[in-house]
């Protein structure tokens, strides 16, 4: 089959698709989806990735990139997840082995990338960041992923980004980001408010319901919290030169109760920052992983840089006029 073979590895799905490198996109009717309990025991998780991955057909000489969330150890393959609430059954998992071990027809190499940095990766490459030169996309859902990019060069290190390039990592009123802005945070922040909302299975999609029907007090959830987001990552915009800033994640469905607060709290960026919702997630994120997997994302290719446009930090303004 053609395309370079790769996994998304969600907290709800697993995502399996390959990626024409000569276009960076999806190949037409690759994508195959299936839901994955990340809460399930390291064989049923590591069963449902080789269940996606053989919708991709044999691999024997090819590299299987695969994306996914932290806490991971990206060089070996295996996982660091302990108390975070998802995939804890993987902790000292050598993921690609076992994934291997599951395939008739393995791919020869596994290479993982975390899935913030293959989504940057991936609208540099080919989405709403494609022309620009430094760029941050973040994703917003159960956390707060982030990637710093340069010239499709993933920026983890420097006086320009946040320990490790991981946003998450940013204090709110002294307390870590994801306390302020996550679906968990969120979903607590209204219950504190409104406490007769507090039912079981409520999530944000229905505090976002709430908020567009007229409900005062998820508007003031919204608000606030995307406010202070704004007023966390503006400073690290600031010094890392950002050009664009692309958002991702489960939260943007929400857009037009995040995208008027967040704006603000970003307040005015030096160069006309360019903010933007991702248009394709998914895509950019198989893009990305797809992108690394060829040993490259360190590399700033000047033949990339030149096939779109070359923006400059004067290329639009805040509101994308």
């Amino acid at each position: 089959m053609s395309g370079r073979p790769v996994l998304e590895v969600g907290g709800t799905h697993v995502l399996a698709s390959r990626v024409d490198t000569a276009t960076w996109r999806m190949c037409p009717q690759s994508a195959h989806r299936l839901p994955l309990d990340g809460n399930g025991t390291a064989d049923e998780i590591l069963a449902t990735l080789a269940t996606c991955a053989r919708k991709l057909g044999p691999m024997p000489s090819q590299t299987l990139a695969v994306a996914m969330p932290g806490p991971f150890d990206y060089g070996t393959g295996i996982g660091q997840f302990s108390g975070v609430g998802k995939f804890d059954a993987l902790a000292g998992v050598d993921v690609g082995q076992g994934l291997r071990a599951r395939l008739a027809q393995p791919p020869a190499r596994v290479a993982f990338v975390n899935d913030a940095g293959a989504f940057g990766l991936g609208e540099w490459l080919a989405g709403a960041a494609r022309g620009y030169q430094r760029a941050v996309a973040i994703t917003l859902g159960t956390g707060v992923g982030s990637a710093f990019v340069a010239a499709g060069r993933i920026v983890s290190r420097g006086p320009s980004v946040p320990p490790d390039g991981h946003v998450y990592r940013l204090l709110v009123g002294g307390r870590p980001l994801e306390d302020t802005v996550s679906r968990r945070a969120i979903v607590a922040a209204y219950r504190s408010l409104a406490p007769a909302a507090a039912i079981t299975g409520l999530d944000v999609r229905e505090v976002a319901a709430r908020a567009l029907g007229g409900d005062e007090n998820a508007r003031r959830v919204f608000s606030e919290a995307f406010h202070q987001l704004g007023k966390a990552l503006a400073p690290w915009l600031t010094r890392f030169g950002a050009q664009i800033l692309v958002v991702g994640g489960g939260l943007t469905a929400s857009w037009s109760l995040m995208e008027p607060p967040f704006r603000r709290g970003l307040g005015p960026m030096p160069g006309e920052l360019v903010l933007v919702k991702s248009a394709d997630p998914a895509a950019a994120t198989a893009a990305g992983a797809a992108w690394h997997s060829r040993g490259e994302a360190g590399r700033s290719l000047a033949g990339h840089a030149r096939s779109g446009p070359q923006r400059t930090l004067t290329s639009a303004g805040p509101s994308g006029r």
